[in-house]
C-alpha cells in the first residue's frame, strides 16, 4: 500500500510548513464524492461549493447548470463523465473535492482519484441502498486505505428508509456503520437530523437551508436518540481505551474527546460514520462538510508514502512535509482547447514550482513546469508554487501520463502507480474523409493519453482501426467527443465484445528454430510447459531453466515471444489469459543463437504448446440489477432467461423487485429499450463487469465458422 495512517505523535521536522502556504497542512483535506450514479455525488457537491462560497449560485444537474459537470455530454445525459476538482474552504479548512463519476463506464475516473485522495464521503440513495456500482467503488477505496463516511441522501423521497441502507452498508459491503444521526420525519415529512452527539435537533431554514437552526429534540424520538448515542459509545469503546474506561465507570466522555475517538476509528478503518439528508433540499449539507473536517484525515495523518527506487527497486519512502525532497503523482491527463495538455497531479512531499526542473523516473527525461493552475471543474487559477498535501494541474509537460511520478533530479522515487480494469467492448472507427484521417489518429491518441481504459489498435487481417472500452456508453462519449471536441468526420461500427482466449489443459512443447542464409544463421531451441490457472489470473511465465542450457541474456527475449504470442491472441485473435507457462528447457548454438531467435522460438514453442492444450474462448459477464415493478418481474426474469442469463438473487420490496443477475455482455446490447418496452419505462437498470466465463461450445463453434 502507498499510503500509512499515522497514529503516532507527529515529529516535529516532518511536517515543517513553507511560509507561502495559505493553509496549515493539519487543516487540509483532499477528498473525494463517490457512489452510484443517480444517486446525488454532483447535487451534493454543487450545495458544498455554495455553502462554501465558492458558487454563488446553485447549479442543478437535471437543467444542465451543475458547475461540476461541465462538458457538454455530461450536462445533456445528467450524469458525471470525468472527475472533477474544486477548492473550497470552511471553518479555516481548505478542502480539496473530486466529483467522481457513477457510471461503471468510468471506473478508471474514480480509480485514480482515489488513489491520489486521502478520504472519502460515499453517496447512498434512501431509496436505492447499496447499489451495484457502491460495492465496486467501496472495493476501490478499500484498495487504497482510503477512509470513508456515508452520507445517506434523498431522505425527501417516497421509500426513503435510513435504517434498511444503514444494514445494507453493514451487510452488503461488510462494514461497520455507526449512525451519528438521525432523519427527523421521512419522505415528504423529512424536515431535518437529529446530532446523536450533540442530544441536538437541527433544521435548515432561510433561502437555500442555508441558516441552521439548534432545537431540543423532539419528544417523540428522544428515547432513540438516546439508544443511539448509547451504541456510538458502546461501538467506539471497542476500539477506543479511553472511551472504554469512561463506558465502564458508567461516565459520558466529553464531546470533544469522543469526536477524536471517532476520528482515530475512521482513520484506522474500524467504522463508517453515517450521516443524511437530502441535498436537492438544501438539508444537512453543513453537517456533512462540520463531519469532513472532524472526521476525515489530513496530509498528515497519511505521514508515509512508499516508493521504490527507479534503478535498483529498493523500497523508499516520503514523508509529508513542504522541507522533504518533492514526489508527486500524475493521476490525470485532460486535453484543454484552450491551454492545451493538462496534468493533474497530487503533491505527497516537497512543494513544486513555477520553472522547476523535475525528473520523470519511468521515462528518465527531465522536464520543465510551465504554468501551474489551481482547477475549478473547468476553470482556474494560476498559481506560483504548490505545495505538500495540495491537488493541482500543470501545463507544458510533454511526456507525462497517467499513474507517472514526478521528483527531483537528485532524489528519483517512483510512487505506486494505478491498475485499471481491462476493456470488454470494441468497435471499429474510420474517417469519413481523406482530410480527416490524420486528425482521426491525432485526437483518438490523445483521448487514449487522457484515458487508461480506453484502447487503440489496428486489426491486422482487416486493417481497420479497432477502440475498445468499458461499456456502450463509454464509446459513444468517445465518439461523440470526436464529432464536438476535436472536428473529425468519423464512422463508426457496431459495437464488439473483447473476448479472451484461455487453454482447457496442461502441455508441453519442444520447439526449435533454424535457420541458414549463406552467413551467420539464426538457432533457438525452448522447452515449454504451460497449465490452466483460474479466472483473473492473468498470464504469468517463470523460467526453470537450469545449467545455463538457454543462456541468461535469451530468457528475456523468450518471454517477449510468449507475451507478444499470448496478445495477438491464436484462436480469434483476443489475447490468451488465465495460463502459467514455465520455460522448462532449451538449448543455444555458441555462434547463430541471438535474441531474436530466441523470442520467435519462443512465440513458437508458447502457440504450438497451447493449440495442444485445446484453446476455448472466454467472454465478459455483467451484474446487471434492475429494479422493476412487482407486476413486471416475471417478464423482466424470463427475457433475461432469453439471453442465457442467470439470477443471483431477487430481493422483493414493497411495491417493487431488485434482481441481480449474470448475463454475457454479447446479449446486453440494446437490452435498455428493450426493458423499457417489457416494464412500460419503469425499471432501472444498472451493470458492471463481474467476471469472465467460457463460451458455450455451440456458440463458439458458430464464431469460428464466421471467422
Amino acid at each position: 500500500m502507498s499510503k500509512t495512517i499515522n497514529m503516532t505523535i507527529a515529529i516535529d521536522h516532518e511536517f515543517r510548513e513553507a511560509p507561502g502556504r495559505q493553509v496549515s497542512l493539519r487543516n487540509t483535506r483532499n477528498i473525494g464524492i463517490m457512489a452510484h450514479i443517480d444517486a446525488g455525488k454532483t447535487t451534493t457537491t454543487e450545495r458544498v461549493l455554495y455553502y462554501t462560497g465558492v458558487n454563488y449560485k446553485v447549479g442543478e444537474v437535471h437543467d444542465g447548470t451543475a458547475a461540476m459537470d461541465w462538458m457538454v455530454q455530461e450536462r445533456e445525459r445528467g450524469i458525471t463523465i470525468t472527475s472533477a476538482a474544486t477548492t473550497a474552504f470552511w471553518n479555516d479548512h481548505r478542502i480539496n473535492i473530486i466529483d467522481t463519476p457513477g457510471h461503471v463506464d468510468f471506473t478508471a475516473e474514480v480509480e485514480r482519484s482515489l488513489r491520489v485522495l486521502d478520504g472519502a464521503v460515499a453517496v447512498f440513495c434512501a431509496v436505492g441502498g447499496v447499489q451495484p456500482q457502491t460495492e465496486t467503488v467501496w472495493r476501490q477505496a478499500k484498495k487504497y486505505n482510503v477512509p470513508v463516511i456515508a452520507f445517506i441522501n434523498k431522505m425527501d423521497r417516497i421509500g426513503a428508509d435510513f435504517e434498511r441502507v444503514t444494514q445494507e452498508i453493514h451487510d452488503r459491503l461488510g462494514a461497520t456503520p455507526v449512525p451519528l444521526q438521525l432523519p427527523i420525519g421521512n419522505e415528504e415529512d423529512f424536515e431535518g437530523v437529529i446530532d446523536v452527539l450533540a442530544g441536538k435537533a437541527y433544521y435548515f431554514e432561510g433561502e437555500m437551508g442555508i441558516e441552521v437552526v439548534s432545537k431540543p429534540i423532539p419528544e417523540g424520538m428522544a428515547a432513540e436518540a438516546a439508544a443511539a448515542y448509547g451504541a456510538v459509545i458502546e461501538r467506539i469503546a471497542e476500539s477506543d481505551e479511553a472511551i472504554m474506561e469512561k463506558f465502564l465507570m458508567d461516565e459520558k466522555p466529553d464531546p470533544d474527546a469522543l469526536r477524536a475517538a471517532i476520528r482515530r476509528c475512521v482513520l484506522a478503518g474500524d467504522i463508517i460514520p453515517v450521516l443524511c439528508g437530502t441535498a436537492y433540499k438544501n438539508k444537512g449539507v453543513q453537517m456533512l462538510l462540520d463531519a469532513i473536517i472532524d472526521y476525515l484525515p489530513s496530509p498528515v495523518d497519511i505521514w508515509r508514502i512508499d516508493g521504490v527506487h527507479p534503478k535498483t527497486e529498493e523500497a523508499m519512502e516520503r514523508h509529508t512535509g513542504d522541507y522533504q525532497p518533492l514526489a508527486a503523482l500524475a493521476f490525470k491527463v485532460m486535453s484543454d482547447p484552450y491551454v492545451g495538455k493538462l496534468i493533474f497531479f497530487r503533491v505527497y512531499s516537497g512543494v513544486l514550482e513555477k520553472g522547476m526542473q523535475i525528473l520523470n523516473p519511468r521515462t528518465g527525461k527531465r522536464e520543465r513546469i510551465g504554468r501551474l493552475l489551481q482547477m475549478h471543474a473547468n476553470s482556474s487559477e494560476e498559481r506560483e508554487s504548490i505545495y505538500s498535501g495540495d491537488i493541482a494541474a500543470a501545463v507544458g509537460l510533454k511526456h507525462v501520463t497517467t499513474g507517472d511520478t514526478l521528483c527531483v533530479v537528485d532524489d528519483p522515487i517512483v510512487l505506486e502507480a494505478m491498475s485499471f480494469p481491462e476493456p470488454v467492448i470494441s468497435m471499429a472507427i474510420e474517417p469519413k474523409t481523406t482530410a480527416d484521417r490524420d486528425k482521426l489518429f491525432d485526437a483518438l491518441h490523445r483521448l487514449s493519453e487522457e484515458d487508461p481504459t480506453f484502447r487503440l489498435r489496428t486489426d491486422e487481417e482487416t486493417g481497420q482501426t479497432i477502440i475498445s472500452g468499458m461499456g456502450e456508453l463509454h464509446l459513444e462519449v468517445i465518439s461523440d467527443r470526436l464529432v464536438r471536441e476535436f472536428k473529425v468526420g468519423a464512422t463508426v461500427g457496431a459495437p464488439e465484445v473483447a473476448y479472451r482466449e484461455t487453454i482447457v489443459s496442461q502441455a508441453d512443447a519442444d520447439t526449435k528454430f533454424i535457420k541458414q542464409t549463406g552467413g551467420r544463421g539464426q538457432y533457438g531451441h525452448v522447452v515449454l510447459h504451460i497449465e490452466p490457472r483460474p479466472r483473473g489470473h492473468g498470464l504469468t511465465i517463470e523460467s526453470k531453466v537450469t545449467g545455463g542450457n538457454i543462456p541468461k541474456e535469451f530468457i528475456r527475449p523468450v518471454e517477449k515471444g510468449i507475451q507478444e504470442a499470448a496478445t495477438t491472441g491464436l484462436l480469434c485473435g483476443f489475447p490468451v489469459t488465465d495460463l502459467h507457462v514455465d520455460i522448462v528447457d532449451g538449448s543455444s548454438h555458441p555462434v547463430d543463437s541471438s535474441e531474436v531467435a530466441f523470442k520467435i522460438v519462443g512465440s513458437m514453442a508458447f502457440k504450438e504448446a497451447a493449440h495442444k492444450a485445446k484453446l476455448r474462448l472466454l467472454e465478459p459477464i455483467m451484474a446487471l440489477e434492475i429494479v422493476t415493478p412487482e407486476e413486471h418481474m416475471g417478464d423482466v426474469i424470463g427475457d433475461l432467461s432469453s439471453r442465457r442469463g442467470t439470477v443471483v438473487e431477487v430481493d422483493a420490496q414493497s411495491d417493487s423487485a431488485k434482481i441481480l443477475v449474470h448475463v454475457p455482455l454479447a446479449e446486453l446490447f440494446g437490452y435498455t429499450t428493450t426493458l423499457r418496452s417489457l416494464t412500460k419505462g419503469r425499471a432501472v437498470p444498472s451493470m458492471e463487469p463481474s467476471h469472465f466465463d467460457s463460451v458455450p461450445e455451440a456458440i463458439q463453434k458458430q464464431m469460428l465458422e464466421k471467422r
